[in-house]
């Protein structure tokens, strides 16, 4: 790792929190970000922070029955999914449910929302294995994705939208037991799977709203998985990179490039990575037929910012570099990352 020019992390503002906290998310087109989580009674709690010149203050502060484990923004509204499996979308300025529903059997680990182009959706992935695309205006999901074997469920710890474009949509989805799967929500069917032999526990495309790029997993046990989406040829082309020496809890690309991301590590650790392509990026195989290449992934720099994982972490789309995480040490932090525009 070259230190010469490498981006650095500074810590900006933080602060302690009274419940363990799940979710960040900056609001849209503003300098305030929302926190969810769960306090010690078990109960759920949205608080909406703001950034001011020497400190994050506390504007509001929402309390729901249960503990509130991942959200996403839906336009203007905030998604979010709790230990019930219940889901819900608030409008946060007058505290009021648009939409609720009994998603899930369990615990809703993940969610995502997409909005930009045709019907806005929401998909959210369970402790009880489904994975399930929803219409926020009516009740019964779109699609539902079902574990085959009953005996064996695997447990769906991430789900994101991609390929979102035109009237294209995919999902992907990440399991416990190492599972990957893209799922095609015009055709309706899965359309690539593959087993990385260790649980997924963060999944995220370098954009949502183009044509399928790159996808990058994380790991349970410290590894990033990068494949390249452009060109199928029984697989895609990818590498396995060691990141961090704890679990890699989840990935966040830069919105202000594609080919920069951060890690979350399990041992408080934020990794900033740029991925480069190869100076080809498709080759024809012994039948001449086109292959995917995959480039290189290097960790441009880290920097502790938590005594326990990194449970979050969200950029700032208006501001370059600009980043609120949150801790299971119970805080939330806002860094700046300077010299990404370098990359």
């Amino acid at each position: 790792m070259d230190t010469t020019n490498a981006p650095q992390i500074i810590e900006h503002l933080n602060k302690s929190l009274n419940f363990t906290p799940f979710v960040t998310r900056w609001i849209p087109g503003t300098a305030k970000f929302v926190l969810c989580g769960q306090p010690p009674k078990a109960n759920g709690i949205i608080e909406i922070l703001q950034l001011n010149k020497t400190e994050l203050k506390t504007l509001s502060s929402i309390e729901q029955p249960k503990g509130i484990k991942c959200g996403q923004f839906l336009d203007n509204l905030f998604a979010f999914g709790d230990f019930d499996g219940k889901l819900k979308v608030i409008d946060l300025e007058t505290k009021k449910t648009t939409f609720e529903v009994k998603a899930h059997d369990q615990i809703i680990n993940s969610i995502d929302t997409c909005f930009n182009i045709g019907a806005p959706e929401i998909v959210t992935g369970s402790r009880d294995g489904c994975v399930r695309v929803w219409d926020p205006r009516q009740a019964a999901p779109v699609v539902s994705l079902e574990p085959i074997e009953k005996d064996v469920i695997p447990d769906a710890w991430s789900v994101v939208f991609g390929n979102s474009y035109n009237d294209e949509r995919v999902i992907a989805c990440g399991y416990d037991n190492g599972d990957i799967k893209l799922f095609d929500l015009k055709q309706n069917q899965l359309i690539w799977d593959t087993n990385v032999k260790n649980g997924i526990c963060g999944i995220e495309f370098d954009r949502k709203d183009i044509q399928m790029n790159k996808l990058v997993a994380t790991t349970l046990e410290s590894k990033i998985n990068v494949f390249d989406l452009r060109t199928f040829n029984n697989g895609y082309a990818s590498l396995t990179h060691e990141g961090q020496k704890s679990t890699i809890w989840g990935v966040k690309h830069l919105p202000q490039n594609r080919d920069l991301f951060a890690t979350q590590g399990g041992d408080g650790a934020l990794n900033i990575y740029k991925y480069s392509y190869p100076s080809q990026r498709q080759i024809q195989d012994t039948e001449g037929k086109p292959k995917g290449v995959i480039g290189k992934l290097e960790l441009l720099n880290k920097q502790d910012v938590c005594q326990q994982p990194i449970s979050s972490l969200d950029w700032n789309t208006d501001k370059l570099g600009l980043a609120c995480l949150c801790g299971l040490d119970q805080t939330c932090k806002v860094v700046i990352v300077t010299k990404l525009n370098l990359f």
